[in-house]
């Protein structure tokens, strides 16, 4: 597993695109709600009287609101133990700092302190469930099958049958011990050969590995906790597909549906193009809906750090795409969504613009939302967006060298910290030369985040880079130059897919932990543990 130097909050200045609005809306993992409540189509609309062009103050950010949280994870604590009694001439007192019911007393009491602390401490919410006490295995069992998504194990004694009761089971499992915390916990000295080992050499216990064990640490269990919330909302997700579900490779068309449904259990519903042509019809036609779309549109344009380089009515034909979007994921419970043939003449058509733009409002929204369709790059995305709490810029990769990545894509978020929105020129979408994309103006020296999903999705390649650079090269208009932080070499010479999924921070210990409890995904790292 993978972690490194930590750098989460993002905040350091530090083949589609985007730019952002301030568009806020409440989101869960399986609907978010709010949004515009209609939008327009076929043939665009004028924005009316607002800027053609002014000046961006380059390096500014400008303050937004945080990204919507999901679903909450709920936590099982329990505390493991056993009341030694003496006997005469032999052995029987086992390590351990729990030796008498008051001794038991205060220890709940420390860890319902600590569990408050942790709480408080998260970034995502968590939902504590009243500490469990196992001391048989009726009860280890009983734990093991409560409604939650983690179990947080206290052991500080008993028997190994206890712990094995509780493997046994899909539920998740963080054991916690004591060296120095509080009292001593005779885990500590037995979990590794005791239990992961089962009194031999060879790792063998149920569902618990050496990555779910931690020693005295709070700040080891929190970012366990946060790979698992974000697996916990990422599972699940329905997906919405705007003219069907269309890869950039056949490897992917052909693996990516199954193993979405079967391995992350995403629900995909489709619509065809005709169908959103004529929803986005009818909102063009909704005079409030318009007026909506054209206030959205000249407040994007007054931030100070926005620059315009493309026609107004392109930004409004954009918040009208989005607000039709907005109604179907209502309708359809769905948090995800894309379109299929997003750089072809029908989509460009019917929006009057590329849908570039469009995807990036959503993801500085809340959303996670994406061009092509492509679940070889959706499923990273969306769990790095859960796990982080920020929007994930989904862009083509380039040749590695010299411990340099360049990626680029047209689709790129704003709000890349998960409140604050970058610097932006807003201008056409570079294939097409049409519309409304953005090129955002990235911080040198932020931490980044880089994972490369293969076209099977059967692997997800990872590192930790800095941005070096936001140049402007004859691309896609949002471009990052990455340093790696890693063996560059042997990146390439294994690299594998084709879109990468970049987010801030450095998140690369918590996707390798997520994907341990997925199976059925390889994680391959190359920057240096911590």
């Amino acid at each position: 597993m993978c972690a490194g130097n930590r750098s989460q909050d993002g905040h350091p200045r530090g083949h589609d695109d985007g730019a952002s609005s301030r568009v806020d809306f409440a989101v869960s993992r399986r609907s978010l709600l709010g949004g515009f409540g209609a939008v327009a189509a076929v043939g665009g609309l004028p924005a009316g009287d607002l800027p053609r062009g002014k000046a961006v103050d380059v390096g500014r950010l400008v303050k937004g609101q945080p990204l919507p949280t999901g679903r909450s994870l709920r936590v099982q604590p329990a505390l493991m133990y056993y009341l030694d009694r003496p006997q005469e001439k032999t052995s029987w007192r086992s390590y351990g700092g729990l030796a008498t019911e008051a001794d038991v007393t205060a220890e709940i009491g420390r860890i319902t302190g600590e569990l408050q602390q942790l709480a408080e401490k998260a970034e995502f919410p968590i939902t504590v469930l009243p500490l469990a006490s196992i001391r048989d295995e009726a009860t280890a069992r009983q734990v093991a099958g409560t409604d939650a998504d983690v179990i947080l194990l206290y052991a500080a004694s008993g028997g190994g049958s206890l712990l094995n009761a509780i493997a046994a089971f899909k539920t998740p499992t963080i054991m916690f011990l004591r060296h120095q915390s509080g009292p001593f916990y005779l885990w500590y000295e037995i979990a590794h050969w005791r239990f992961l080992r089962q009194n031999g050499d060879t790792l063998v216990a149920g569902n618990t590995e050496v990555q779910d064990i931690v020693v005295d640490q709070y700040d080891e269990v929190l970012w366990r906790l946060r790979a698992l919330y974000g697996l916990a909302n990422a599972k699940g997700t329905k997906m919405l597909a705007i003219g069907g579900l269309v890869a950039y490779s056949e490897p992917a068309q052909v693996n990516g549906p199954p193993h979405a449904r079967e391995v992350w259990g995403y629900e995909i519903e489709s619509i065809t193009e005709q169908q959103f042509a004529e929803r986005l019809a009818r909102a063009r036609s909704d005079s409030k809906m318009v007026e909506e779309a054209r206030r959205r549109t000249g407040e994007l344009l007054a931030l100070p750090n926005v620059r315009l380089e493309t026609e107004p009515r392109f930004i409004t034909n954009s918040f009208l795409a989005l607000a039709v979007c907005e109604q179907l994921l209502q309708e359809t419970g769905a948090s995800n969504f894309g379109f299929g043939r997003c750089m072809g003449r029908p989509i460009i058509e019917m929006l009057d613009t590329p849908p570039c733009l469009v995807l990036s409002l959503a993801n500085d929204a809340g959303y996670t939302a994406y061009c092509h369709t492509d679940l070889s790059h959706t499923l990273p995305g969306v769990l790095m967006r859960w796990i982080a709490g920020r929007p994930t810029f989904v862009c083509n990769s380039h040749f590695p060298h010299d411990g340099l990545f360049t990626v680029a894509h047209c689709a790129a978020p704003r709000k890349m910290n998960g409140v604050d929105y970058e610097p932006a020129t807003l201008m056409t979408h570079y294939e097409s030369d049409y519309g409304a994309a953005c090129r955002v103006s990235y911080p040198k020296g932020q931490t980044v985040t880089a994972v490369i999903p293969n076209l099977r999705c059967t692997k997800w390649q990872g590192f930790r880079g800095t941005i070096v650079a936001s140049p402007a090269f004859p691309a896609c208009r949002s471009q990052m130059e990455i340093a790696i932080d890693g063996d560059w070499r042997r990146l390439v010479a294994e690299m594998e897919g084709f879109h990468t999924q970049i987010i801030y921070g450095d998140y690369l210990r918590e996707i390798g932990y997520a994907l341990r409890k997925v199976g059925k995904v390889q994680w391959q790292c190359y920057s240096a543990t911590a």
